[in-house]
């Protein structure tokens, strides 16, 4: 059982990273001030096989309509994917994620909201910077200094994803044999210095906490892991960028309540001091949040 005890025991080993700030920037003309307010960003699923189906939208026509919906309900900027990141979710070759991307990023900024595009893949990261994306969600391990100079010459945002393995679809076991943060600390580390080195200077980095691992599948150790990287997350905000959280769902915990997962983690993602929630549950968290910062 979480208990006040053990967060005043992380607090003390790690008081001064608690002081960290982190970079403030805008996006598409809009101010984050995130070392005084965490922003939310919604999710528009364009595949099929995403099973959270809430967030699912087949045609253009609905993504915009969510879009507009997720706005409404307070969503800073959000994220839209064409492949499930599943594990056994079919693959979306790049001209099919291309053909249902470009039309809702046209949509949507047509509406001045703010886009991020998931995706690992060079060429529909190009197409979707093309067509207006603000932020590119990598979800992907290469660091490739073509993506991230392509991103500069855009003058997009960067989401860099902590993923063991070559990209999200082929994420290895997830290794345990040391402190997490600190390994996850070292992969930003390098990845945040290429990312600047080729011009982009607006970053967000992402511990990837709803990836597919195989040796995370028992849902109690997930469970444990994501927890605890939730709590620990202001120790990454000493690299000086924001951190992003995919909120996660813990099914064999909450069941048929399970829309009630990601409320529930953004409560310990807001307690590790969380920058940006990427939801599917937009009002919702942004509730929890709220009421989190009444707290005097």
């Amino acid at each position: 059982m979480l208990n006040l005890e053990q967060l005043a025991e992380l607090l003390e080993t790690n008081r001064s990273a608690a002081s960290a700030r982190v970079r403030e920037f805008s996006i598409g003309g809009k101010k984050f001030p995130f070392n005084r307010r965490p922003a939310t960003m919604g999710v528009i699923n364009l595949s099929a096989d995403s099973w959270y189906r809430e967030s699912v939208c087949l045609t253009a026509e609905a993504a915009v309509e969510r879009g507009n919906i997720l706005a409404a309900q307070g969503a800073d900027l959000v994220d839209v994917g064409a492949e499930s990141t599943l594990a056994q979710a079919a693959r979306v070759n790049d001209r099919l994620q291309q053909s249902k991307l470009i039309p809702v990023i046209k949509g949507l900024r047509a509406k001045r909201i703010l886009v991020s595009v998931e995706t690992y893949s060079f060429p529909v990261a190009r197409a979707a910077l093309e067509a207006g994306a603000n932020v590119l969600n990598l979800t992907c391990n290469s660091g490739s200094p073509e993506l991230f100079k392509m991103a500069a010459m855009h003058d997009a945002a960067v989401i860099i994803c902590h993923v063991q393995g070559k990209n999200v679809r082929e994420a290895r076991d997830f290794d345990f044999s040391e402190d997490p943060m600190e390994m996850m600390r070292e992969y930003f580390s390098r990845r945040i210095d290429r990312a600047m080195t080729c011009g982009i200077e607006r970053i967000f980095i992402d511990p990837g906490l709803g990836f597919y691992y195989r040796n995370l599948q028992d849902g109690a150790v997930r469970v444990r892991h994501q927890m605890k990287v939730f709590l620990n997350s202001f120790r990454l905000r000493t690299l000086g960028f924001p951190v992003c959280h995919a909120l996660p769902h813990a099914f064999e915990l909450f069941r048929e309540e399970v829309r009630c997962a990601e409320p529930f983690f953004a409560v310990l993602a807001a307690l590790g001091k969380t920058d940006l929630f990427r939801t599917h549950e937009v009002p919702r968290v942004r509730a929890v949040i709220e009421t989190l910062r009444s707290f005097p």
